[in-house]
């Protein structure tokens, strides 16, 4: 069974297997090759981990509060 590509996962997803990556690339037993290929991997991870939490800090950005401070709705970042 292959991995699931990167771009598909969500951000649990991305994170739970950047740890797998970081655990066995600490555990020293991996291959010199293997080891390569889990680094690359765990960057890719890492990449799209970071793109989705700015996705999501930029949502968050996005909210407008009320005069209550309740949330009424979203609004551009740069309105134009």
């Amino acid at each position: 069974m292959s991995e699931k590509p990167v771009a598909e996962m969500s951000f649990e997803e991305a994170m739970s297997a950047l740890e797998a990556v970081v655990s066995r690339l600490e555990s020293g037993d991996v291959p010199l090759e293997d080891s390569i290929k889990l680094y690359e991997r765990g960057a890719e991870l890492k990449a799209h981990c970071q793109t989705k939490l700015a996705e999501a800090e930029e949502k968050v950005a996005q909210i407008k509060l009320d005069g209550d401070g309740q949330p009424a709705g979203t609004e551009p970042i740069n309105p134009t």
